[in-house]
């Protein structure tokens, strides 16, 4: 009877040690089938996920002692809220206008969404040499309705580009609006196409709405190359003809590139016959461009302008410097241009000029391109 139980004690020991061993070997040798506990993470309360800490350093433009600071009762902040208000009250009007336009004209009872149709409003004033002018208001609009028939537009604008002097096109964000041509608004019917390989071409059947009208009609041609790796190239041809002014065309290349540390480069060329003048004018144009954080875009130029009458000669050169910040949103937007120019007129003697301009977008949908 001893022997029975020395051999049943003798063999759950040796079970025990086994078991005990096996224990051990799993801890140590695969994480995966450890016996301890598992821990469930904590939920972090919604404050701390949504922190400012938590956000990119360029987010903010004040500083992080000032993040839940009570904001001041001021005039500046009482008129923030008045504009604030009106984007949020005449963005949707004018998107629902486009859309209202583009079911009325298709005879549809679904529109497209996101046309492209805004409303653009603001303040600037120029400096030149000291003497400060007093801000003067400026409105550009357009109703760009892409009906149902996909490749068919109506597109309205408060100016026509053709009729503008290129040197006026290429220094315009330097320009408030008394140094501006008066061009009228136009209304046109855009019909949309392409070409051989992916050449966009439109054609513009449309009038200059003021009395009397002028009928005009505009082709364009557009092809855009990627070169290598870094270089692409985008070519522009144009014709046109207004009933009163006669006919002309346009030939624009650019051609740009990254060059390191978050600048892009770009040189544009630009071709134009000019009717009632009966030259062609030209201009030259280099740029750079950075986009600083998510609220600053800095871009430096120089620019040469010439014409072909008497003879091929140089008209002006400039260059400026454009600071854009985005104030609020992506529809409330501030510039600061300092410029300098020598135009041939005044014996190429330097023109400085500084311009501030306050820019209001009312529209649905708008993107920060070259509005």
């Amino acid at each position: 009877m001893n022997d029975f139980w020395w051999t049943l004690a003798n063999g759950c020991f040796r079970y025990l040690l086994a078991g005990l061993a096996a224990a051990i070997t799993l801890t140590f040798s695969s994480p995966s089938y450890s016996i301890e506990p598992v821990s469930e993470p904590e939920d972090q309360p919604l404050v701390e996920i949504l922190s400012p800490d938590r956000l990119p350093i360029g987010f903010y433009t004040f500083e992080p002692d000032e993040y839940w600071a009570e904001p001041r009762d001021s005039y500046w902040l009482k008129f923030s809220n008045w504009v604030l208000r009106q984007e949020r009250i005449q963005g949707p009007r004018v998107q629902s206008l486009g859309q209202w336009a583009d079911k009325t004209l298709s005879g549809s009872e679904q529109g497209l969404p996101n046309n492209q149709s805004y409303l653009r409003i603001g303040f600037a004033t120029e400096s030149e040499y000291g003497d400060i002018a007093q801000f003067e208001p400026e409105a550009r609009f357009r109703l760009d309705i892409p009906t149902t028939e996909e490749k068919l537009r109506l597109v309205i604008e408060s100016e026509s580009e053709d009729l503008i002097p290129l040197e006026e096109r290429q220094r315009d964000r330097q320009l408030t609006e008394p140094n501006r041509s008066d061009t009228q608004a136009t209304g046109a019917l855009r019909y949309l196409t392409e070409v051989g390989d992916a050449i966009n071409f439109s054609n513009d059947v449309g009038v200059r709405l003021r009395l009397p009208p002028d009928a005009f009609w505009r082709a364009t041609a557009e092809k855009r190359w990627r070169l290598d790796d870094k270089w692409i190239l985008n070519a522009q041809q144009r014709f046109y003809y207004f009933h009163q002014d006669g006919w002309g065309e346009r030939t624009w290349i650019g051609a740009g590139r990254p060059v390191g540390n978050g600048w892009y480069f770009q040189s544009s060329s630009e071709l134009e016959w000019v009717h009632r003048n009966r030259e062609f004018a030209a201009a030259q144009i280099f740029s750079v461009r950075k986009r600083m954080n998510n609220r600053l875009i800095v871009t430096p130029r120089l620019g040469v302008l010439g014409e072909s009458q008497p003879s091929w000669r140089t008209t002006s050169a400039f260059g400026d410097l454009t600071f854009r910040y985005r104030l609020h949103s992506n529809w409330l937007y501030a510039e600061l241009i300092p410029a300098l120019e020598f135009p041939r007129e005044e014996g190429f003697k330097d023109q400085a000029s500084v311009v501030f301009r306050i820019e209001m977008f009312f529209s649905g949908i708008i993107e920060d391109d070259r509005l």
